[in-house]
């Protein structure tokens, strides 16, 4: 008897420290992009037709970046094997690939922010500037997300 129960007793703690132990993987692209319609509905008060337009043109967004991330990898890889192997010709085309697919994925998020905006009705519009300022209603503050800089970063002291 002493010996079943010891038994369970120690099965429960190892599927205890299992669960404990499994790391969540990071969000999915459809994850993100309702995180995102969420956030934008609870602060810009979006309507469904709104929630539906944004959900489309963020999850095309996402699908477009998706085809560039495997590119992505292997530049960073070659840079990384270029830098170990002293490549200075390696180093500037791995360099200039990144440097490439970066811009695509800027031009993909510019390009679905602007449709978003075209979505928005006026008030809207400012209600998200202000977001991007970091004004009022956004996450504005000392170094709060959003917020203009001028001058050199702050010293760690």
């Amino acid at each position: 008897m002493k010996k079943a129960a010891w038994l369970m007793a120690t099965t429960l703690l190892a599927g205890v420290l299992v669960i404990a132990q499994t790391k969540p993987g990071p969000p999915s692209s459809v994850d993100r992009v309702q995180h995102r319609v969420q956030f934008l509905t609870t602060v810009l008060s979006l309507t469904s037709a709104q929630q539906q337009q944004a959900t489309t043109i963020f999850t095309n967004a996402a699908t477009s970046q998706s085809a560039l991330h495997d590119s992505m990898r292997a530049a960073h890889e070659a840079l990384g094997s270029a830098v170990k192997n002293n490549d200075a010709a390696g180093i500037d085309a791995a360099s200039n690939m990144l440097g490439q697919l970066t811009a695509q994925v800027t031009s993909i998020n510019a390009k679905a922010q602007a449709a978003f905006n075209q979505v928005l009705t006026a008030d809207q519009q400012t209600k998200l500037a202000q977001l991007d300022k970091g004004g009022p209603e956004g996450f504005g503050g000392p170094g709060g997300f959003g917020v203009e800089r001028r001058g050199p970063p702050p010293t760690n002291r």
